[in-house]
């Protein structure tokens, strides 16, 4: 039986799951903004820690304008990039860790048989390749990335698509982002958004879009224990 006030959390009736990947089910955003800080002063310019928080969530390819807007017509993104790719790659050759209560919480769905999807702003090549090292790649029914859609987050396509390849009607589907874009998307496609903060803590804004917001994916499981 559910416990008192569980049900609330969930407007509608749950029957898939769909994930972002980094900062979400991998520990992966801490790199990233490494390596773009330390790119960026190896070709002559400082990229703020600050600044990177707001590439949070959004396609590499928006990123990449973004960087080029902000440094001005004198970045050399060429060998930005270059650097870049090295220190990424460096960064991840020890693996890529998952998050806490990543496995706990597919470990769940998978027994409860409730369909999951993979909804990110990485292109399909890293997002292989990163879903293949952390041991993920076939823990899901299917993975959508940037590549599939026209729009990026925080556009809602990538997961009206995952809803759409489930067979699920995205008012059914539990979405779990870290990225104020990410629940922004969630939000714009009528899913049902819980947010997971990793490096970026949600605001007033971001909050009024979630049916949640927890500390960790543990969390997540127990909400959906709860409604049982």
């Amino acid at each position: 039986m559910a416990k008192p006030g569980a049900m609330m959390i969930f407007p509608n009736q749950v029957e898939a799951v769909i994930f972002d990947m980094d900062g979400l089910l991998l520990d992966t955003e801490r790199i990233y903004v490494a390596a773009i800080m330390a790119a960026s002063r190896a070709v002559g310019f400082d990229i703020s820690e600050q600044f990177c928080h707001t590439m949070i969530g959004v396609p590499g390819r928006e990123c990449h304008a973004m960087i080029q807007e902000h440094c001005g017509p004198t970045f050399p993104m060429a060998d930005y990039l270059a650097r870049c790719s090295a220190l990424m790659a460096n960064g991840f050759d020890a693996g890529t860790p998952l998050k806490s209560g990543a496995t706990e919480l597919i470990d769940y769905l998978e027994q409860h048989r409730i369909p999951t999807a993979i909804a990110t702003s990485s292109g399909r090549n890293s997002a292989t390749r990163h879903l293949q090292k952390s041991g993920l790649s076939k823990r899901f029914d299917l993975v959508v990335t940037r590549d599939d859609v026209t729009h990026g987050k925080p556009s809602p396509d990538l997961f009206i698509k995952a809803a759409r390849d489930l067979g699920i009607e995205p008012r059914h589907c539990v979405t779990l982002e870290d990225s104020h874009n990410g629940i922004r998307s969630a939000h714009a496609a009528e899913t049902m958004p819980i947010m997971v903060p990793d490096i970026v803590l949600p605001s007033d804004e971001i909050r009024a879009m979630c049916i949640a917001v927890v500390c960790s994916l543990h969390e997540v499981r127990q909400l959906l224990t709860c409604r049982e």
